[in-house]
């Protein structure tokens, strides 16, 4: 008998940019010229069936005049996408045009979209580097730093996936112009959770310069992107694979996520999650981690964000307090919620500890009072 050892430790540089700024085609393709992904002349780019005319077909057609072969591979537009199954046709499309390893993916549009092509870049041919091209505010708030990618099933969201980091963002803050205001109020909630977890004066410029946001003003949308970015970057490079702290990052998701699944998706994501940060902030006054005050300054924050502060009457509150129990911060079958610390912080609960687990009676008692 013997035993052989495989040693295969290395350490990876996984340090990308991003890229901040208005219709960034040309930097893209100047980009790839100078060997952003080495000597791939090979380009899938990825989309849904809304951007793919707006944005993903522009991009494509930059890229074929510059010499690339690229082809443009679009699902149905959708959270209800993000799933296995829609993953398999992409995979299945790409096979049978012969996208084999020597290919790179570019992901345009929003985060089901680079959560999607993500996954799919980190398991297509054991791994092919991929780019994401951010066109929505959420994307650029959510989707822009970590690496995280998944899919959802009917059992529980963002479960199936991988740490996957892209070679290059690029935020286009030209195309938020494009979105239907309803999408910009929803990607403004995670701005807000950035803001309520980590920066207290983002919080108050957010209340003082949303009319400027709204309207599209270049210096204030440019704060905000890079605000996120920084917030998040902050927590990512501490902890990349989640072990702890980047948990504070799902503050408000817990509640915020289940309420998206249950409502079937009527609800976009900014738009449940800004009802889940109501519910953790009434669960964080009522545990004596917020005063009145901030309680009250986080909903109105929400309310004047034009977000939801409630729960939709056609949401069934028990299937709700059971949907809860999917969340990917559940430990040993106990509810566990990331919850504020006054505003710009959050409570730690133990070393590399930042979320605390929260009985059903009590979270059943707050998804009462949302």
């Amino acid at each position: 008998m013997s035993t052989f050892n495989v040693g295969l430790k290395k350490v990876v540089d996984d340090s990308y940019d991003i890229e901040i700024g208005y219709q960034l085609y040309d930097k893209l393709v100047s980009d790839l010229k100078a060997g952003l992904v080495g000597n791939i002349k090979k380009f899938a780019v990825i989309t849904d069936s809304i951007v793919s005319d707006l944005y993903a077909a522009p991009i494509a057609q930059k890229l074929a005049a510059a010499g690339y072969f690229v082809e443009l591979f679009a699902f149905p537009a959708g959270e209800k996408s993000k799933t296995r199954e829609t993953k398999a046709i992409l995979e299945d499309a790409l096979l049978e045009r012969g996208y084999r390893r020597d290919c790179c993916i570019i992901a345009v549009g929003g985060g089901v979209v680079t959560d999607l092509g993500g996954f799919l870049a980190g398991t297509f041919g054991r791994g092919v580097p991929f780019i994401n091209y951010a066109t929505t505010l959420l994307a650029s708030a959510d989707a822009s730093v970590g690496g995280k990618t998944a899919v959802d099933t009917p059992l529980a969201t963002n479960l199936i996936g991988l740490f996957n980091q892209p070679k290059k963002v690029y935020i286009d803050i030209a195309a938020w112009k494009t979105l239907p205001a309803r999408q910009i109020y929803s990607g403004m909630a995670e701005t807000i959770k950035h803001a309520c977890l980590a920066d207290i004066q983002l919080f108050y410029y957010l209340f003082e310069n949303l009319e400027k946001i709204y309207s599209f003003d270049k210096t204030a949308c440019e704060y905000i992107a890079e605000a996120n970015c920084r917030i998040k970057y902050n927590v990512v490079m501490q902890d990349e694979r989640e072990s702890g702290l980047r948990e504070i990052l799902n503050l408000g998701h817990t509640v915020g996520r289940a309420i998206e699944t249950v409502s079937d998706y009527q609800l976009l994501h900014g738009e449940a999650v800004a009802i889940g940060l109501v519910a953790q902030a009434k669960l964080s006054h009522k545990l004596g981690y917020m005063s009145q005050e901030e309680m009250n300054a986080v909903i109105a924050l929400l309310y004047k964000a034009s977000l939801p502060i409630s729960i939709p009457d056609y949401i069934d509150k028990e299937a709700l307090v059971k949907k809860l129990y999917t969340d990917k911060k559940v430990r040993n079958g106990q509810l566990r919620f990331v919850l504020q610390s006054g505003i710009g912080s959050v409570m730690q609960f133990g070393e590399n500890v930042f979320a605390t687990p929260i009985p059903e009676d009590l979270a059943r008692e707050i998804i009462y009072q949302c």
